[in-house]
C-alpha cells in the first residue's frame, strides 16, 4: 500500500523542479502594474530535491528564493536554490544526507546537528540578500540581482550562526540579530553595522535552552523572549529533543539597550504564550508598546483532531495581541486586538522601530490542515479597525511586504506583494494591493508561467537600494 502524501510536500507545498537561468516576463492578467512600483518582491521557501531519510518536515526542505523585480510599469519573474554547504554535500551525494529536524540530533556531526537549509527568512543588507534558517545557523549571502549564492555570510567578525529574523534598523541602517542554541550559549544578540560588519555581540543570561523565533526593537532597545514553549532540558542532556509547554508560570520579555551587556537584559512576565512573529514595538514615554500574533497553546495534542493547522507537533492558533511595559513599575498590561486568526505579519519597515499605525495580517484558512492564507486584513492599530479582501475560492496567498511608493512619505503610501496559488494549477501568480485599500481588491494581477509552492517569508527591496550592476 503506498503511503499518503505528506501534507507539506504535495499539492501546493510540492517543489518545483529546477532553477531559472534568466528572467521571465511576466503577463498582465488584470490591471495594470504600477509605474512608480519599483522594486523587488523576493520569498524564500521549502524546496526539497531528495526524498527524506525517515520523517519529513515543512521546515526541512532546501532554500530556494523566488523574486519579483518591478521596474517601469515591467514585472519578471526569477527563482534559485540557496546553496548552503549542506545543499552542495547532498547534490555530491545524489541523496538525502540528513534526518529531519524533529528527528534525534547528532550533536557530533562536523557544524550542526541539523542540515541549515536557509529556507525560513530573506533580509536585504548592505547590498545583499540573506538567506537565513529558523533553528539558527550559518548565513548564506545571495547576489540580488542573479540571486547566486555568494557563500556564508560571517560579517567580519567569524559569527558563525544567527537565527532567521534580524531586524533592519531604518534610521541607524544597523542589522540587529539574535542566535539561540541547544547546548552553549542559549540566547545572544547584537549589532551589525550598514557596511557589514559586527560591532556588537553579548550572550544574554538564561538558565536553559529556549526554543526562539523573533524579535523586535525600538529606537533604544532589543526586545527578546523567553516563552512557555521550550526544549526539555533533560531529553537534550540525553541527546533527543522534546518540546513542552512550560504551564502555570510567567513568559517573559527581555528588554535590553542596544549595544549593552547581555547581563543587564530586563524582564518582565506576562501570561503564558508563545509568539513566531511579531509586528513591532516602539517606546512611548516610559513605556514600550510591543505588537505581534500571540499563541496561548502551541503545542499540538497528538491523540486529538486539532480545529486549527499543525505543523508536526505545533499547534497554530495566533491572534493579534499587544504588550505594554512600564520601565518605571515593571508591570505588563497586554490584551488581544483581534479574535481572528492571522501569522507572519508584516507592517511598513521604513516605522520599524519607533511609533506605527499599520499592519498588514494574513488570515489563516479554517477547515484546513496545514498552514494556508486565504486573504489578507490590514490593522489600522490607531482606529482599532481593519479592512479586508479575500483571494477566493481554492486560492491561496504568501506572506505581503510593503513596497513604499517613494524612499520618504507617509505610512503605507504604497503596495502589498504577495504571490497567489490555486489548487491544480501548474502556474501562479503575483498581485499586488494599494496598501491603504485592500478592500478594493488588487491593482494587478500577474500571471506566473509556472508554479510557486506555498513558502515561508519575504522582503521588500526598493529599487534605490539596489546595488549597480557588476
Amino acid at each position: 500500500m503506498n503511503a499518503l502524501p505528506h501534507p507539506y510536500r504535495s499539492g501546493l507545498f510540492a517543489p518545483v523542479e529546477g532553477e531559472l537561468d534568466t528572467e521571465v516576463a511576466l503577463e498582465v492578467i488584470e490591471g495594470e502594474v504600477p509605474r512608480d512600483l519599483f522594486g523587488d518582491f523576493v520569498r524564500n521557501g521549502s524546496n526539497p530535491r531528495f526524498e527524506p531519510r525517515g520523517r519529513y518536515h515543512w521546515f526541512d526542505g532546501d532554500g530556494m528564493v523566488h523574486r519579483v523585480r518591478f521596474e517601469n510599469g515591467q514585472a519578471r519573474y526569477l527563482r534559485k536554490y540557496v546553496r548552503t554547504e549542506g545543499f552542495d554535500a547532498e547534490t555530491a551525494a545524489g541523496e538525502a544526507l540528513w534526518g529531519s529536524s524533529t528527528e534525534r540530533p547528532d550533536f557530533t556531526r562536523k557544524g550542526a546537528p541539523f542540515k541549515n537549509t536557509a529556507n525560513t527568512d530573506v533580509t536585504f543588507h548592505n547590498g545583499k540578500l540573506l538567506a537565513l534558517w529558523w533553528l539558527s545557523g550559518e548565513v548564506y549571502a545571495l547576489d540580488p540581482h542573479s540571486l547566486a549564492t555568494l557563500g556564508r555570510e560571517e560579517f567580519g567578525a567569524g559569527l558563525k550562526s544567527i537565527s532567521a529574523h534580524p531586524k533592519v534598523c531604518p534610521r541607524t541602517g544597523e542589522l540587529l540579530y539574535f542566535d539561540y542554541q541547544a547546548r552553549g550559549d542559549f540566547l545572544s544578540t547584537g549589532l551589525v553595522s550598514p557596511e557589514g560588519k559586527v560591532t556588537h555581540h553579548t550572550v544574554v543570561p538564561l538558565d536553559g535552552p529556549r526554543l526562539q523565533h523573533d524579535m523586535a526593537f525600538t529606537e533604544n532597545h532589543v526586545l527578546l523572549f523567553d516563552m512557555s514553549m521550550q526544549w526539555d532540558a533533560e531529553e537534550l542532556k540525553k541527546g533527543r529533543t522534546k518540546v513542552g509547554l512550560r504551564r502555570g508560570q510567567p513568559a517573559r520579555i527581555g528588554v535590553l539597550r542596544r549595544g549593552a551587556p547581555g547581563e543587564t537584559i530586563r524582564w518582565f512576565d506576562a501570561n503564558a504564550f508563545y509568539m513566531y512573529h511579531v509586528i513591532g514595538a516602539y517606546e512611548e514615554g516610559a513605556t514600550i508598546r510591543l505588537v505581534g500574533c500571540r499563541i496561548e497553546n502551541p503545542v499540538a495534542d497528538p491523540h486529538a483532531e486539532e480545529s486549527v493547522p499543525t505543523i508536526g507537533f505545533l499547534r497554530l492558533e495566533p491572534r493579534l495581541h499587544e504588550w505594554v511595559m512600564d520601565l518605571e513599575t515593571g508591570a505588563v498590561r497586554e490584551r488581544g486586538l483581534d479574535d481572528a486568526l492571522g501569522e507572519f505579519p508584516r507592517m511598513d519597515d521604513r516605522f520599524g522601530g519607533v511609533k506605527f499605525r499599520y499592519a498588514a495580517m494574513p488570515n489563516i484558512a479554517r477547515g484546513e490542515p496545514s498552514l494556508l492564507f486565504d486573504g489578507v486584513d490590514v490593522h489600522d492599530l490607531e482606529r482599532a479597525s481593519k479592512s479586508s479582501h479575500r483571494y477566493g475560492e481554492g486560492r491561496f496567498g504568501s506572506e505581503l511586504v510593503f513596497a513604499p511608493r517613494h524612499a520618504e512619505g507617509d505610512e503605507f503610501d504604497g503596495w502589498l506583494v504577495t504571490f497567489v496559488v490555486a489548487r491544480a494549477r501548474e502556474d501562479a501568480e503575483a498581485w499586488v494591493y494599494d496598501a491603504k485599500a485592500v478592500e478594493r481588491g488588487p491593482v494587478v494581477k500577474l500571471r506566473i508561467p509556472a508554479r510557486v509552492p506555498i513558502g515561508f517569508h519575504a522582503d521588500w527591496v526598493p529599487g534605490w537600494k539596489l546595488p549597480v550592476r557588476a
